[in-house]
């Protein structure tokens, strides 16, 4: 069972005054980077131990995986994509400080995300519809599977006393900005999380993989950076959010679907859908209608069900994670 690691919040931290002179900071390739060192004793992890270029940092409730050269870093075997790889320099590893801020800090510390948990509005986008139906197979149609997640995980939510909205309530063409502007009519505080499945052109491809939006100088996911990468999205306003967000999710669609899952991990990307939404927002890749074995698990009930769940859990789960009332010691 995947345990997500932010449910475990570290003891309190030291002042910081004292913690200042803990960071171990250089620069490499361009980039400010801190050391793996100076994570660990700021996060309080007990031990932090190395073999080749694998560097493993840990205590009892926490395990993330780092390696040298790579951008793929595991916490808790949720696995994450970091915006840098993994440095060396002087016989020290080095993470990047971008990937400090915007990832490493609020998935081990989401109670410091100020007023993330106060919510009770989810908006639901299932993807694709009418003249658009997204990825096809002999089985069935993108749009039809995500509307049918979609009104699932709705009428769980609404039993819970959530209060739900739909950026389409059937099955119409719906285009990107329509979206964006459906969800950001929405004024009191709420969480979006937009619903797809995969394909490729080959059939090999499988997995799930969930998205946040690429932070401020960062590129897209699989692309190389462009001037405008550069420009501040509405959406990143919520980084940190985004990510604590996305980890509840992602963790807890590997809880539900089981360990045969390939976990394709959390990636940035700037999807137009989590660029212009004002609240916290991730695209959901439930599964590659592509490959012949997952395209079959996609039309089961059960699948779909696990699905479902998986994101109710995640909405439930996230919302006691970052919420102001959360202990800063020994919460489970």
């Amino acid at each position: 069972m995947v345990a997500l690691c932010w449910l475990a919040v570290f003891s309190p931290l030291a002042s910081r005054a004292e913690k200042e002179g803990a960071w171990d900071i250089t620069k490499i390739e361009g980039q400010e980077y801190v050391s793996a060192e100076s994570v660990k004793n700021f996060y309080n992890f007990a031990k932090i131990s190395r073999s080749g270029g694998a560097v493993i940092l840990e205590n009892s409730k926490v395990e993330m995986k780092l390696n040298v050269g790579s951008q793929e870093c595991l916490m808790n075997n949720v696995k994450f994509v970091f915006c840098y790889p993994v440095a060396e320099q002087g016989g020290k590893v080095f993470v990047s400080r971008v990937d400090l801020a915007k990832l490493i800090d609020p998935v081990l510390r989401p109670n410091f995300i100020g007023n993330a948990g106060d919510f009770r509005t989810v908006i639901l986008d299932p993807g694709h519809g009418g003249k658009d139906q997204g990825a096809t197979n002999a089985l069935g149609t993108e749009a039809n599977y995500n509307f049918k997640l979609a009104l699932s995980v709705k009428k769980l939510l609404e039993a819970k006393g959530f209060k739900v909205v739909m950026t389409r309530t059937s099955d119409v063409y719906i285009s990107l900005q329509e979206r964006v502007d459906l969800a950001n009519a929405v004024k009191e505080n709420a969480i979006f999380i937009s619903l797809h499945l995969n394909t490729t052109n080959g059939s090999s491809a499988h997995g799930i993989e969930t998205f946040t939006l690429s932070p401020t100088g960062i590129a897209h996911y699989g692309s190389n950076y462009k001037p405008s990468d550069s420009q501040d999205r509405l959406g990143n306003e919520h980084d940190s959010a985004n990510i604590a967000l996305a980890t509840a999710l992602h963790g807890s669609m590997l809880r539900r679907l089981g360990k045969n899952t390939f976990d394709r991990g959390i990636k940035r990307a700037r999807f137009s859908v989590l660029s212009g939404v004002t609240h916290p927002a991730i695209l959901f890749e439930g599964g590659f209608m592509s490959h012949p074995y997952e395209s079959r698990l996609i039309d089961n009930p059960a699948y779909q069900a696990a699905l479902a769940n998986g994101v109710v859990d995640a909405i439930t789960k996230y919302r006691f994670a970052v919420g102001r009332n959360t202990q800063q010691a020994g919460a489970q």
